[in-house]
């Protein structure tokens, strides 16, 4: 079944519906090095690195029963970090709570429920954690002027060591809004690459664009302002016309230098995600 999925998607891909996929007026900027597939329901909610370069995907489909019998029924995009994985997970638009779920080298998984603060959306799209390993970032749908920042559970000693209550550290301001951010991803300790599923172009020029948010210092455990920009708009190409693309999950592999971006086609190419690759150059 797989196997017809990806040639699906080989033939869904072959028509470019959109503008050149990447470019930048600064050096050094990312050009598109390749196209993979993978599956949607096993793998279109993001995509996570490990160490030996092989690739972690979540979707609908990898939500463990017990997980969705308490109610996280959707599960956004991974993060791995020394060797733990980070998933992100939230319930109904009416829960009060939202989740993040660790599992460590060893297979074992521990559960850090975050109760909602006034005004915070249930959305849960995304885990990052921080280079140093010390805070984990997330964010919520729609129109937003701030990304969420945790400590790292496990790895930042604040944080209980069998699972338990996670309270949001601070935030990291943006100095400009963005709108429906599907997953983020640190490239240095002060650089993020973020997935926007915006088709409008009303607050970038691009329509799903792919963002850069600058801080200026690592993370600290202290509030921080980042500058926002857009870098490019990602690839919507498919032949399939009949419906909407969605921008999902995106990892930076700091081995490889790759960085991969998740989107689904319209239509019946929607059983097949498109994983584009991307590398830094310098003219």
């Amino acid at each position: 079944m797989k196997r017809h999925l990806v040639l699906l998607a080989s033939l869904c891909g072959a028509l470019t519906l959109s503008a050149p996929s990447a470019f930048a007026s600064e050096d050094p900027h990312w050009v598109e090095t390749g196209t993979a597939y993978t599956d949607t329901l096993g793998g279109g909610q993001g995509l996570a690195s490990r160490a030996n370069g092989s690739l972690l995907y979540r979707g609908l489909a990898d939500i463990p029963l017990d997980l969705r019998l308490k109610g996280w029924n959707h599960v956004g995009d991974p993060d791995i970090a020394r060797g733990y994985t980070f998933d992100a997970y939230q319930g109904a638009d009416t829960a009060t709570s939202k989740m993040f779920a660790v599992t460590t080298p060893a297979g074992k998984r521990y559960e850090y429920v975050h109760q909602l603060n006034p005004g915070e959306k249930v959305n849960n799209s995304f885990a990052t954690v921080s280079p140093d390993g010390q805070w984990l970032v997330s964010g919520e749908w729609g129109d937003q002027n701030r990304l969420q920042v945790f400590p790292a559970p496990l790895l930042n000693p604040s944080t209980p060591p069998k699972g338990g209550a996670l309270k949001e550290a601070w935030q990291i301001t943006l100095d400009k809004p963005v709108r429906n951010i599907q997953s983020c991803d640190f490239v240095t300790d002060t650089r993020l690459v973020c997935a926007s599923d915006d088709p409008s172009g009303e607050l970038f020029p691009e329509s799903r664009p792919l963002l850069q948010v600058d801080l200026p210092h690592k993370l600290d455990g202290q509030p921080v302002t980042g500058s926002v920009k857009s870098l490019f708009g990602l690839p919507q190409r498919s032949l399939c016309t009949d419906g909407t693309f969605e921008a999902e999950g995106l990892d930076y592999d700091v081995n490889s230098g790759i960085l991969r971006a998740e989107v689904i086609p319209p239509g019946v190419c929607a059983l097949a995600t498109t994983v584009y690759s991307y590398r830094q150059v310098t003219d």
